[in-house]
């Protein structure tokens, strides 16, 4: 099965570099599914969860806040405003995450900043029922 190179870069550390098949992006354009020979593409991505894909059968999901992911033929970059591995994430984790997005919402006057606030806002709480936390 053919491979491409995937490095995924957290604000504290490298949280995947390898070779895998497939990796689905959380895009703010929606979901997305990188395969070796994909276009290239300059994407940002919303809150969600990134699914690597090492093998038939197995793979990794990591935790994304935001962040932009470059993808080309033979290689995928993301580097991400925050990330976890999705087994370091916990319910305390999560709800400091929502409220710190409620509290930039609530100190900006800007309308269109807190529309887009509250969408991170429902992404964060729509991740952390898909992961039952």
């Amino acid at each position: 099965m053919a491979t491409f190179h995937f490095d995924f870069v957290g604000p504290e550390r490298t949280l995947y570099s390898g070779e895998v098949t497939a990796v689905q992006l959380p895009g703010t354009e929606g979901e997305m599914t990188v395969m070796p020979g994909h276009a290239p593409v300059l994407t940002s991505l919303r809150v969600g969860v990134i699914v690597v894909t090492e093998s038939q059968g197995s793979g990794k999901r990591i935790y994304v806040r935001g962040g932009f992911a470059d993808i080309g033929p033979t290689s995928v970059t993301v580097l991400a405003e925050r990330a976890a591995p999705i087994e370091e994430l916990t319910h305390e984790s999560l709800d400091r995450d929502i409220e710190a997005v409620e509290m930039q919402r609530d100190a900006t006057e800007d309308l269109q900043k807190r529309e887009e606030l509250n969408g991170q806002i429902v992404q964060l709480q729509e991740t952390k029922a898909l992961l039952k936390l």
